[in-house]
């Protein structure tokens, strides 16, 4: 019997978007990535901080996903900030995009992670707190805090 996370090894989480953002709409797709990055990542060198998805020529790319250079990479290494494309199917893609065009919603990396040696994105669909959503998070997760406690 095989347990869900089997072969799953977390890499980085971006936690301000479950702040920033109501999240919906979870899925994974592959990344393209060159040698020196992946294995950067393989040493946990990655930040989500500011990322976010973009549809291009029918593609999508994450942007501002910041994968640290490999210290014994030399020349090999890529810009840190590069844009990298996404691996989805095509249905994949429209869907989101049709979202993104009827207004209100974005894409964001949620977590990078390895799944059976591959690299892999959790991306979802996102759509933006207001100040008093993000308050009322805050107090939930106090509330939440102090119960564990007691």
């Amino acid at each position: 019997m095989k347990k869900e996370n089997d072969g799953i090894k977390i890499i980085a989480n971006n936690r301000k978007a479950h702040f920033n953002y109501f999240l919906s709409e979870f899925t994974e797709c592959g990344i393209v990535l060159f040698g020196t990055e992946i294995k950067s990542l393989r040493v946990h060198s990655c930040s989500l901080a500011d990322s976010y998805v973009i549809v291009r020529n029918g593609e999508m790319e994450i942007v501002n996903m910041h994968i640290n250079p490999y210290d014994h990479g030399n020349i090999f290494n890529q810009d840190p900030l590069r844009s990298r494309k996404l691996l989805l199917h095509k249905r994949e893609i429209r869907y989101f995009e049709e979202q993104i065009k009827r207004g209100g919603y974005t894409v964001v990396p949620t977590k990078v992670y390895f799944k059976n040696g591959r690299a892999k994105v959790e991306i979802a669909l996102a759509k933006g707190k207001k100040l008093y959503d993000k308050r009322e998070t805050i107090k939930q997760r106090d509330l939440d805090r102090e119960n564990r406690y007691y």
